[in-house]
């Protein structure tokens, strides 16, 4: 591992605390009994409140004025300033835990706890005077230096891959990121009070399936050794939870992370958070009254109010939202009637506007694909897209008056789908043959064609009553609320390309040259990270560049001779 001179610094600063009797991780309970946002959101003078509070908290800053200091902390709520005073802490004669332990031994990033009283000082700030300070977690990393002045930020921990790769800094850093994530707990906090309230019972179904069913996507697969069977990562928990619906239960849902092994880009990640619930006795038109309810009682959570800023546009999650069929959408914003359409028309027509497609997918595939190259980007206001053919939605019960559909919607918003719905197919012969279209669809070449499932099936053969059931994307709902437009912004750590690691030899194949582990640190910093890198090297430069690094770190070692780093190289 290679450390930097801070790392260094900071580590040698905890030898330095052992060495005095202090334990930079100490075990025992620190009994915080206040937060700083209640203290800035309570504290008067005259008050008499808040004079023996406790807080812990992390350092981000620090002015040291000689026998007096300030400080900044930062807890799970907010930031405080801190008032040290040298003879507060020290009342004797010795004065080692402000001069030497405050001043010399804290940095910025490490955890400490604080008892005190609370004032305010003569530029009107509310204040935490510090009698006492303990060492909770000493960090052996610097943080990124975020400087603020005059409203503007320098120095921002804003690179993406840094940021999404290193999820805790980030939130140490930018508190805006925290609140994305408050705002989401939220979200599903609201929903899920809303359900309760209506009697339906939150429940878990498998993330492991033998089948993979509930929507058309690509799956993870894996094997069970015990078992000897393949298995896969859940798509979609649907088939499992009309399966409770068969057994008796009148309203169910659940919040639970979904896998499709699909690309990536700003709107898709490979494992994402789906609510999904079904009630008995209803149909589509029940679900679309309620999504609206939704989303407005959501936004109204959230904001106060349900019109919203998201991206340059203003939405309004006030229903009722307009309903359009997907034919006429298409019509509307493409020029195309897929009903007077062939599946080869179609096919050609989605040629002619330079779409990519081919002769594995059938004519729902090809509307589904005509829709989100022509339709989606327009729809910004809340939408319901409805009706939509047969085969495209094979879970699906046929429209009651419009052959050749089915009752499915999906909601549209920003240009996104948000939420996907049905009146849930309840013919277990139907189902069955849909099932079997499915599989013509795969041997066709179709990768995102649904498995057959023969068990759903058994169980529809017991009769599921009519019911409705809804899939509302978590993380796109959270973008939204959020004004957020990637999807990486609202998953605490979001799927990334495996970290590149330098290759980096150890210490000991170090020694085994002859090399005096004093000098190793100095050559990694070099940027001679191997025993390769070493053969390489250029003896003279090395014998050079190791004694402007040895100033660097200020090894107090006698340098080695020309002719001892030749012998290093040499091997």
């Amino acid at each position: 591992m290679i450390l930097s001179e801070q790392e260094l610094l900071r580590r040698q600063k905890r030898q330095e605390l052992l060495a005095m009797g202090i334990d930079p991780y100490p075990a025992q309970e620190y009994p915080v009994n206040v937060y700083s946002d209640q203290i800035l959101a309570e504290f008067k003078p005259e008050s008499g409140k808040f004079q023996d509070v406790v807080l812990a908290g992390r350092l981000m800053g620090f002015r040291i004025m000689g026998n007096a200091s300030f400080a900044e902390l930062q807890d799970a709520n907010g930031r405080i300033q801190l008032y040290f005073r040298r003879d507060d802490l020290c009342p004797g004669e010795d004065k080692t835990l402000y001069n030497t332990v405050f001043k010399k031994l804290l940095d910025i990033g490490d955890i400490i706890g604080v008892k005190g009283y609370v004032f305010t000082t003569q530029m009107g700030e509310i204040s935490v005077h510090v009698r006492e300070f303990t060492i909770l977690s000493k960090a052996l990393k610097p943080l990124p230096v975020v400087k603020e002045a005059d409203g503007q930020t320098y120095d921002a921990f804003s690179d993406p891959e840094m940021r999404y790769r290193q999820r805790y800094v980030d939130l140490i850093v930018n508190p805006s990121v925290k609140d994305i994530f408050i705002k989401r707990a939220k979200i599903i906090s609201t929903m899920r009070a809303m359900f309760d309230e209506r009697g339906w019972l939150e429940v878990e179904t498998p993330v492991l399936q033998a089948v993979h069913g509930g929507a058309s996507a690509r799956p993870f697969k894996t094997h069970h050794n015990t078992l000897d069977m393949p298995l896969y990562l859940r798509i979609a928990n649907e088939l499992y939870l009309k399966r409770l619906i068969v057994g008796g239960f009148d309203g169910v849902y659940e919040f639970g992370k979904m896998f499709r092994n699909e690309g990536m880009d700003r709107t898709h990640n490979p494992e994402f958070t789906s609510l999904e619930f079904y009630v008995a006795y209803k149909d589509y038109n029940w679900m679309m009254n309620l999504t609206e309810l939704i989303f407005e009682t959501v936004a109204s959570r959230l904001h106060g109010k349900t019109k919203i800023a998201v991206g340059e546009n203003e939405i309004e999650f006030a229903g009722p939202y307009p309903r359009l069929t997907i034919s006429g959408a298409i019509l509307q914003y493409s020029g195309v009637d897929v009903d007077a359409l062939s599946e080869d028309e179609l096919r050609a027509k989605c040629v002619e506007f330079g779409m990519e497609v081919d002769k594995g997918m059938g004519k729902g595939k090809l509307i589904d694909e005509l829709f989100g190259e022509k339709v989606e980007a327009n729809l910004i206001q809340p939408t319901f897209i409805t009706d939509y053919p047969v085969e495209m939605s094979p879970l699906t019960k046929k429209h009651r008056s419009k052959e050749g559909l089915v009752e499915r919607f999906e909601l549209f918003v920003n240009g996104k789908e948000i939420a996907n719905a049905y009146s849930e197919l309840n013919d277990p012969i139907d189902q069955k043959e849909r099932f079997e279209d499915q599989l013509a669809l795969a041997e066709r070449g179709d990768d995102e064609a649904m498995a057959m499932d023969h068990d759903f099936i058994r169980s529809l053969e017991y009769a599921m009553p009519p019911t409705s059931g809804i899939g509302i994307g978590i993380d796109r709902l959270t973008m939204l609320m959020t004004n957020q437009s990637s999807i990486q912004e609202v998953l605490f750590f979001p799927q990334m390309r495996a970290e590149v690691v330098k290759e980096v030899d150890s210490e000991s194949a170090f020694a085994e040259r002859g090399i005096s582990e004093v000098w190793i640190p100095a050559l990694q910093k070099m940027g001679i990270l191997t025993l390769e890198a070493l053969d390489a090297a250029n003896p003279n430069k090395v014998f050079n560049d190791l004694g402007g690094m040895r100033k660097k770190l200020k090894i107090d070692a006698a340098m080695p001779t020309k002719d001892e780093v030749t012998a290093w190289i040499q091997g």
